[in-house]
């Protein structure tokens, strides 16, 4: 029976062996061990169940990420809204008196200006205007018509401030009506030795001797080539064809509608200004290279800081000038003639010396003058209760021209006088007259940073008024608050003539 027993359990060895459980230890614990038999337990621990979803603060976080998001965008809007607009005040408070503080050198300040705002022209930060010249009711309040163009309004950025026509467009997304560029000599030269510009702030005023540094008239040339090519190609014209077509109420130097870009151009210091032909030689040159791309060339011949400049403004050399420069600008291979005007002198202001230029000017066919630069005169600059720093009183008598709010009264006197003598000459040679206005235009500069000085010099009988200085102290939103003022003046004005 023992032996029976004994040889079935070694029979049944192998099949109890196969059908048992095996376990490992390197057995994953998530994972149940291979058995063929169901009811056999396992020692391995369940896995812990994993946590549910959260589905409300999933989209919880989602609609906090957008509502951020959203916010931190429109703050950078508003703040690249606000930074960009000519109407924000820090352009006046902040940034004026930082480049005085971070630029000791007024010059060093100019040079920073000028490469930030074309800088930032490149990437669309630039400050610019954003309130139209038309009103609500489709009205122009401050428009004028100067040379056949309807000007959207009748402020100018005088010469200066672009010598070199780097950042014409940047200035008229300022605002203004006409920018003037330059001035600019045949060749280059450096001009004076630095310092050459010197602040006043006690009088908002400026001295400067920079003495027509300049790139030459083919560098400026060139910049404005590539502009005027640059504006073709965008509009599917040939550079030639602007020239030769022209577009309609776009004037082909500024390219913009309402606007006129003047180019001011003069004679190199080394050129003997006793010896009218070499004297003529240079500004014909200018005008060579340059009329293609000026819907008005504006004469210097009134810098203070150019040895004998001035004396081109007696009548003969004048009228011998003047009449080259026209001849030339006549020439100009281009569908419309870009017109000329001469800059004269505020210190030239005695009877005789004013009716030698209005003789040139008419004997000459020029279209008009630009009344006023800087002075050379030291007096009546300080406003009375005002008093000047040591380091101001220094720089106030520094030899160069000055040129500031002191200068509007004598501004305002010569825009009065050169209308009455301009308008009542009726002298004329055989030819001018045909194909020129019968009244000169006037542009006035000198003097002007507020709206009710600009209406008071148009009123004297200027088409145009002009700021430099008042761009330093005031910042680039100067022109956009000139015109606001001017808006604001003329509607008090309609609202007494209506009661």
């Amino acid at each position: 029976m023992a032996t029976s027993y004994l040889r079935a359990r070694a029979a049944l060895r192998p099949l109890l062996r196969n059908k048992s459980p095996r376990f490992s230890l390197r057995t994953s614990p998530n994972r149940r061990p291979n058995s063929t038999s169901t009811s056999a337990p396992s020692s391995a621990p369940p896995p812990p169940p994993l946590p549910p979803t959260s589905e409300p603060a999933a989209g919880f976080s989602r609609a906090k990420a957008i509502t951020v998001g959203t916010a931190l965008s429109l703050t950078a809007y508003a703040l690249y809204y606000y930074a960009t607009d000519t109407r924000a005040s820090f352009h006046k408070f902040i940034v004026p008196p930082a480049l005085r503080l971070l630029f000791p050198d007024a010059e060093d300040a100019h040079h920073f200006g000028t490469h930030a705002l074309k800088t930032l022209y490149q990437f669309g930060l630039h400050p610019r205007e954003r309130v139209l010249d038309v009103d609500a009711s489709g009205n122009k309040p401050l428009a004028v018509t100067v040379f056949g163009t309807e000007l959207s309004n009748p402020i100018g950025i005088s010469a200066g401030l672009d010598k070199d026509a780097d950042i014409p467009d940047q200035l008229f997304a300022l605002g203004a009506g006409v920018v003037e560029v330059g001035g600019c000599t045949p060749f280059p030269q450096e001009g004076n030795p630095k310092p050459r510009v010197f602040r006043v702030p006690g009088t908002d005023g400026l001295i400067n001797r920079y003495g027509l540094n300049s790139k030459g008239a083919d560098a400026m040339a060139q910049r404005l080539g590539e502009r005027l090519r640059d504006f073709a190609r965008s509009i599917g014209m040939t550079e030639r064809e602007v020239m030769d077509e022209g577009i309609e109420g776009v004037p082909t130097g500024s390219l913009q509608p309402g606007r006129l870009l003047c180019v001011q151009v003069a004679k190199n210091k080394k050129t003997d200004e006793k010896d009218v032909e070499a004297v003529k030689r240079d500004y014909v040159y200018c005008v060579k290279r340059l009329a293609p791309y000026a819907d008005v060339l504006v004469v210097n011949v009134s810098s203070p800081n150019t040895p004998g400049l001035r004396d081109l403004q007696a009548a003969g050399p004048l009228t011998a000038l003047l009449g080259a420069v026209v001849e030339e600008a006549q020439k100009t291979r281009r569908k419309t003639k870009p017109r000329v005007m001469v800059k004269v002198s505020p210190d030239e202001d005695d009877d005789t010396q004013m009716e030698g230029v209005v003789q040139a000017v008419w004997n000459s066919g020029v279209d008009g003058v630009i009344v006023g630069n800087t002075t050379k005169r030291r007096t009546g600059l300080v406003p009375e209760g005002v008093r000047l720093t040591a380091q101001e009183q220094k720089n106030i008598m520094e030899e160069g021209g000055y040129s500031g709010p002191a200068l509007f009264d004598q501004t305002l006197k010569l825009v009065g006088r050169y209308r009455k003598m301009l308008d009542s000459h009726s002298l004329k040679i055989e030819g001018v007259g045909s194909g020129f206005s019968s009244q000169k235009v006037i542009f006035a500069t000198g003097g002007i940073t507020n709206g009710e000085q600009a209406l008071k010099v148009l009123n004297a009988g200027a088409s145009v008024a002009m700021v430099y200085t008042g761009m330093v102290y005031g910042g680039s939103g100067t022109v956009t608050r000139i015109k606001n003022e001017m808006r604001q003046k003329l509607a008090i004005e309609g609202k007494k003539k209506d009661a």
